[in-house]
This record gives structure tokens, C-alpha cells and sequence, in this order.
């Protein structure tokens, strides 16, 4: 893929990132942004430490960057936490990450809250445990009202599987004669889909050096910039995101055309 750049070897940007707001926006452009969140084991690994402590760093990771992400004036940021396919990992490691969840909702909710950020799900969540979706169902639902920018986290997320309840629900709404068959269309499809209230995808971030999608956001990425950084996820930082999206910004983007 033409776009499937990694990293861009210019140095860093300063440690203190602020969005430039003197035209009303900031100056990379990007308004949705998604992370594919990986090399948590690996960076343990490296550190002769268990799994679980590069799950607690990657949590770590998630803090900064959701601060670093308001602070360049994104609209949404959209991470990758818990896939379809993550229930193949050992009982013992999904346990670990339950509780990391669990935790984080707990002691970074006010926080959010305090500074205006909405909070999104995506993916078959309440397929979880119960007690997981009443702390995430409490969550969003506290948050829904504020005005800043929207935090979506992918919980039980699976591309192929959001595409397929998006086209149930579709294949539904035609049989009871709501929509025509014939009608149906690539709007119709997009806005039945988990992120169908979210800002188009700018920019896929993904850490750890490796160059696939892993069933992320599929259709949503059609005409987005992807972006790869051999960085682990539990160094990944403000400075990393300023500078994937200094990278964006340079991006010749046509969507088909000249």
C-alpha cells in the first residue's frame, strides 16, 4: 500500500505539544485518529518481566496519549484494547486484562469526565462479563453529556464481525420494509456500523513494527494514512503521537482523484 509509510526519521517533536489554533484547527488536520495498541508482551520480555507488567505499562501508555490526544486537538481517538480473537490468550493473561479494565475505568473516570471527554465502546462489549459491561455501560453513560473530544475504546472488537451486524441489521430494517433492498448504499452501510457516529478516520497508528490490520476498523480505514512505528506500546508517548501526526500532515491525500 502506497501510504503504509513507517515511521518518519525527523526528529521528535518537543516534549510539550499543543495544538496550533490560530486558524481554528490544528495544523496536522487529522480529526479521528486509531491505534492499534501492540508489543505490550514484548516489551516485558525484553524486560525479563511477566506479560502483565507490560499490559500495566501499555495501561500507562493509554494515559498519555489520551491526554496528549486533547492536547493536539483531536476530535476522536480510537484505541484497539480487547479484540474478538484475544480470547484465544491463556485464562490466566484475559484475567489480568479484565482487571486492568476494570481498574482503569475506575480511577481515570473522573478524570475524563473532568475534562470534557465522552466516552465510546465499540465492538460486541456486552457479550463480556456482566460486571465489566455495568462499569462500561456507567461509564459512557456519565460521560455522554460533555462536549470534548470522544475516547473510543474497541472491547470484543472485531472488523468482520461489526460488518456483518451492521449488514444483519440492515438485512432487519428491510424486511420490515423500512429501507429497500435496492436503496441500500455505502452511506447506509457506514453509518450502521459501531463507529457510525464518530468522525471519518484520518490516521491508523500501529506500534511494535508490525504491518497489518488485524481485523481493525476494515471498512473505516478504506482512505485513511497508516502510519507504523517499530516503538512499543509501553513507550509510546506524546512525543510519538506529535510526530505521527507531523507525518500525517505531510501526506498528499487525493481519495481516488488528482
Amino acid at each position: 500500500m502506497r501510504h503504509a509509510l513507517r515511521e518518519a526519521t525527523t526528529p521528535l517533536m518537543a516534549t510539550k505539544v499543543r495544538p496550533d489554533l490560530s486558524q481554528g484547527a490544528p495544523a496536522h488536520g487529522a480529526r479521528h485518529v486509531a491505534i492499534i495498541m501492540d508489543g505490550n508482551g514484548r516489551w516485558a520480555k525484553k524486560r525479563l518481566l511477566p506479560r502483565v507488567a507490560g499490559h500495566r505499562a501499555g495501561v500507562e501508555a493509554v494515559r498519555r496519549v489520551t491526554r496528549a490526544a486533547r492536547e493536539l486537538g483531536l476530535e476522536c481517538l480510537t484505541l484497539y484494547a480487547f479484540s474478538s480473537e484475544n480470547w484465544k490468550r491463556p485464562a490466566s493473561e484475559i484475567a489480568d486484562l479484565m482487571s486492568l479494565l476494570r481498574h482503569f475505568i475506575q480511577s481515570d473516570l473522573d478524570e475524563l469526565h473532568a475534562n470534557g471527554v465522552r466516552l465510546r465502546v465499540i465492538g460486541n462489549y456486552r457479550a463480556m462479563d456482566p460486571s465489566v459491561v455495568a462499569l462500561i455501560d456507567g461509564a459512557i453513560a456519565r460521560t455522554a453529556g460533555n462536549k470534548g473530544p470522544i475516547v473510543a475504546i474497541a472491547l470484543n472488537y472485531g472488523a468482520q464481525d461489526e460488518m456483518a451486524r451492521a449488514v444483519q441489521a440492515l438485512a432487519r430494517r428491510a424486511v420490515a420494509g423500512e429501507i429497500a433492498l435496492d436503496d441500500i448504499g455505502v452511506g447506509d452501510i457506514d453509518a450502521a456500523l459501531d463507529t457510525g457516529d464518530l468522525p471519518p478516520l484520518d490516521l491508523l497508528i500501529r506500534t511494535s513494527g508490525e504491518q497489518r490490520l488485524s481485523n481493525f476498523l476494515l471498512w473505516q480505514a478504506a482512505y485513511a494514512e497508516l502510519y507504523f512505528t517499530d516503538m512499543l506500546w509501553p513507550d509510546f508517548d506524546e512525543r510519538a503521537l506529535a510526530a505521527a501526526l507531523d507525518a500525517f500532515r505531510l501526506r498528499d491525500r487525493r481519495f481516488g482523484g488528482l
